[in-house]
């Protein structure tokens, strides 16, 4: 019994790594999946929802009966909400019809009261991550919360320098390159950032929608991968991130989502199947003795109404 969690947030981290069977590629070279999904809400989020609130818990930004308030596309929403349900603090979130209904359904289960920003035709684009921002500024200002803005929250680095040791240790070392689809930037900088402490030659590439490809120098645009491509380049993004960056459609993305789900049986979202075909595209510059590792960002039971 003395192993038993205190509560659900001890849960968090610890996920599995998992070597891909059929979802291969032609150079031979080894393909391994981070499960985040296996974290209590399904979503690697959480790691960083927690690691946000108890990094303002300690220094004082966040006290007892204090709010929370933070835009969202869904998944960060959906860990701050298990967060504060569980720390007992109330929690305002921004979000759009853009994202999948599930994850607002699962806001508004886990007790945060939502603001719906209406999105153009169900896309994501620039101006809607801009809309969102400021209706989180203004609640902030309303209602005295603290905001945790994800964009340029550096706390929740720490987080992901956890999940790259438990990667490191997992491969016992053996890794050689690292894939990360970007959206607030944090999972992929505070990961490689880590990695790159253990073996300075990993190869790190940065995954973004080929419709909206501003890290790779190109227009905003809009596409329907949920959880990445804010339409600019964020603020917790470093050009010495990745070793390079690799656009993947949504289309794409999509098809590999359910490649994952009919060959793998790995039912994950949209951002996991780019990661998988960004993931391929390195493989196959490299020997087949290499290892590489991509991250499933969440369970695709979060996109059923999507499918």
């Amino acid at each position: 019994m003395r192993d038993l969690p205190r509560n659900i947030l001890h849960c968090i981290g610890s996920t599995r790594l998992l070597p891909l069977r059929k979802v291969l590629p032609r150079s031979g070279a080894r393909l391994l999946l981070k499960l985040e999904s296996e974290n209590p809400t399904g979503s690697m989020k959480d790691r960083m929802a927690l690691a946000m609130i108890e990094a303002a818990e300690a220094d004082g930004r966040l006290g007892s009966g204090g709010g929370v308030v933070e835009y969202t596309g869904g998944s960060t929403g959906v860990s701050l909400a298990l967060v504060c349900a569980v720390k007992g603090y109330p929690l305002h979130i921004v979000t759009s019809d853009a994202f999948a209904r599930e994850k607002l359904d699962h806001m508004r289960i886990l007790g945060a009261q939502l603001r719906i920003v209406p999105s153009d035709s169900g896309r994501m684009t620039e101006k809607l991550t801009r809309d969102m921002i400021e209706a989180a500024r203004v609640i902030t200002a309303e209602t005295g919360g603290f905001w945790t803005d994800q964009l340029n929250n550096r706390d929740q680095l720490a987080a992901y320098h956890h999940m790259a040791d438990e990667i490191w240790a997992q491969t016992g070392g053996r890794i050689d390159g690292f894939v990360q689809s970007v959206g607030t930037a944090a999972s992929l900088r505070g990961t490689s950032e880590a990695l790159r402490r253990h073996d300075s030659r990993i190869r790190v590439v940065a995954v973004e929608p080929a419709e909206s490809a501003v890290l790779s120098g190109g227009p905003s645009g809009a596409h329907k991968i949920d959880g990445i491509g804010a339409g600019f380049v964020v603020p917790l993004w470093q050009a010495g991130i990745a070793d390079w960056i690799e656009p993947v459609s949504t289309e794409a993305a999509g098809a590999m989502a359910l490649r994952l789900a009919r060959e793998e049986g790995l039912f994950a979202g949209t951002s996991t199947g780019a990661n998988v075909v960004a993931a391929l595209r390195l493989a196959e510059q490299l020997d087949r003795d290499a290892t590489v590792v991509t991250v499933m960002c969440d369970t695709g039971m979060k996109y059923l109404s999507k499918h």
